[in-house]
């Protein structure tokens, strides 16, 4: 399980800069949107590796079988 954080930081003229780390995928912009939408106009997005990120199942299946020679 990863940790997921939003960090902001608030410049004294107003501008704000907003991080998302452990989100994989374009499920950022979901989790954010409403935020920035209370915030106000958004100048620019610098996605990050994790956005392009895809996440990984995977899932195997061992067969066991056994022989046994009767000699």
């Amino acid at each position: 399980m990863n940790l997921e954080t939003l960090e902001f930081i608030i410049y004294p003229d107003g501008r704000v800069q907003e991080k998302v780390t452990g989100i994989i995928g374009a499920s950022c912009q979901e989790v954010t949107a409403a935020i920035e939408a209370q915030l106000g106009r958004v100048v620019s997005q610098e996605k990050t590796s994790q956005y392009y990120a895809q996440t990984v199942n995977q899932s195997a299946k061992a067969a066991n079988q056994a022989e046994f020679s009767q000699w």
